[in-house]
Parts: structure tokens; sequence; C-alpha cells
């Protein structure tokens, strides 16, 4: 019987800046990247709009509501064992304050200023801040 071939996941996320101009991020548990700080987001699902996944992620697992905006950023993740690739949105607004929801997911979460994020970020994260005209640590 033949498997299934490998195909590419997709992931949403958003970069969403409070009324202070800190970014929100996440510590994520898994892998690829697990440890790395990055912009929530999470799996997009068939039948899915991207908008629709990065808006529905961030509200499962930070109890936020969001509205994506424009695309920041798609990023590449290719390695031996795991194929990416991540769509980056700025939030044009979000309601709500943010409480890990999924600890399977999530271990931490911080606001931080855009000249003092925390190491090491995720991909997606260090091309969404470089859209955002900053240089990522």
């Amino acid at each position: 019987m033949d498997s299934e071939p490998q195909r590419p996941r997709v992931g949403c996320g958003a970069a969403i800046l409070d009324d202070r101009g800190r970014l929100l991020l996440v510590k994520r548990v898994k892998n690829p990247e697990a440890d790395h700080w990055g912009v929530p987001g999470g799996k997009l699902d068939w039948g899915e709009a991207a908008r629709t996944c990065a808006e529905r992620e961030i509200r499962e697992e930070l109890g936020i509501t969001i509205r994506a905006g424009r695309v920041l950023a798609v990023t590449d993740m290719v390695a031996e064992d795991y194929h990416w690739v991540a769509i980056t949105y700025a939030a044009d607004a979000f309601e709500g304050a943010p409480a890990i929801q999924e600890a399977h997911a999530l271990r931490d979460w911080g606001w931080f200023a855009l000249d003092a994020l925390p190491s090491p970020l995720t991909a997606a994260t260090r091309d969404a801040v470089a859209a955002l005209g900053l240089k990522a640590p």
C-alpha cells in the first residue's frame, strides 16, 4: 500500500501591537521552533481562509479577538523533518486581555518593546519584524 506523499503545512498568525507599540509574543511548546518566541497563530484547517485561521487561532490560544489586516510576511520553513509556510498578518485591532488558553501549545506570553524583543524568535516573527521596518535580534 502506498503511503500518502508528504505535503507542506500552513500556519497563520498575526503581529499584534498594543497602544504603547509593544508586540505580543508567545513562547512555543511544540516543534518546529519549540522554546522560541513568536507571533501567536496556528495551523490552517481544510477549507478555512488564512485570515480566518489567524483570527481563530489567536482567539483559541489567548482568548483575545483580533481583526487581521494586511499580510506582513510569508515565510518558508523547510528542513529535513518539516515543511511549513507561515503567513503573518498585521492585526488592525484587538479586544481582550491575553491569557494562555492552550497550555499544550504555549508556555508563556508577553508584550515586548520592538527594540527589546526576546530571543530566540521564530523565523516568521523575524520576517514580520523586518516587514515592520525593524531589525530582529
